[in-house]
């Protein structure tokens, strides 16, 4: 019991050292590394948020507040700087990214019309030359994400120019993924049907990451939009498979 007891308290404060050198932390990404169940991984998560060591957040973790903070900052510039590339009589895709829907409150133009799968855009603000389409389906909470065949079905039919997607990670080698599964074919459909090319939003903590379902090969990608504190590693075999990227950078906007 004992034994049982230090291997638990040495795999918490492993947590606490990997989060030392990440701004956040994946909850897959911890059970991998760990060798242990995702289960495992939350409940010790659970304890040490109670604990006041850590911050969680959807599908990870954050080590403080000013971290979190700090990631949500460049989220928003991300939002700022991909609001910029939408145009006037646009049709946009947007998938259940929180990231990807802040840029509602920040596109200007007139006659836009946005496409989305994310139910969280009934509560967003936005200007009123912007109209929002539900795709409708299955609500899957906590995203409130729409999924499953009437989502696809209603999808099928339309081709926006743009689309403005989000994810759980993005490598040159596995391309764009996510942590859940039945987000995929969605995902899938919006990458096919945008025919002015793909954007992707990702902050720097989801650079060079891998999560478990691909949304889509790397080639598919017109942008990417991160942020300075990407690794430059990372970004550059992006690069190599011809991938736009741009990062913005703190007091932009």
């Amino acid at each position: 019991m004992k034994r049982e007891r230090i291997y638990v308290d040495n795999r918490r404060k492993e947590i606490l050292e990997i989060l030392r050198t990440n701004p956040e932390v994946r909850v897959e990404d911890l059970a991998n590394r760990l060798n242990v169940s995702l289960i495992t991984v939350r409940r010790d998560l659970q304890f040490l948020e109670d604990k006041k060591k850590l911050k969680r957040v959807y599908g990870g973790a954050v080590a403080s507040e000013e971290r979190e903070d700090d990631v949500q900052i460049y989220r928003k510039l991300i939002a700022q700087y991909a609001a910029t590339l939408v145009h006037p009589n646009d049709s946009l895709f947007i998938n259940t990214s929180r990231n990807a829907l802040q840029m509602l409150e920040y596109i200007q133009g007139s006659n836009i019309t946005i496409i989305t799968n994310n139910g969280k855009a009934i509560s967003c603000n936005y200007s009123q030359s912007i109209s929002v389409v539900l795709t409708g389906g299955e609500l899957r909470h906590p995203k409130n994400a729409m999924v499953g065949e009437f989502a696809l079905r209603n999808l099928q039919p339309i081709y926006a120019k743009k689309a403005f997607l989000g994810c759980s990670g993005i490598c040159a080698d596995k391309g764009v993924t996510t942590e859940l599964f039945h987000e995929v074919s969605i995902n899938e459909l919006m990458f096919d049907h945008a025919t002015q090319g793909v954007y992707v939003l990702a902050d720097h903590t989801k650079i060079g990451k891998k999560s478990s379902f691909i949304s889509s090969p790397i080639e598919k990608v017109k942008m990417l939009i991160t942020d300075e504190k990407a690794p430059e590693e990372a970004l550059e075999q992006i690069r190599k498979k011809g991938i736009l990227v741009y990062q913005v950078k703190r007091g932009d906007f």
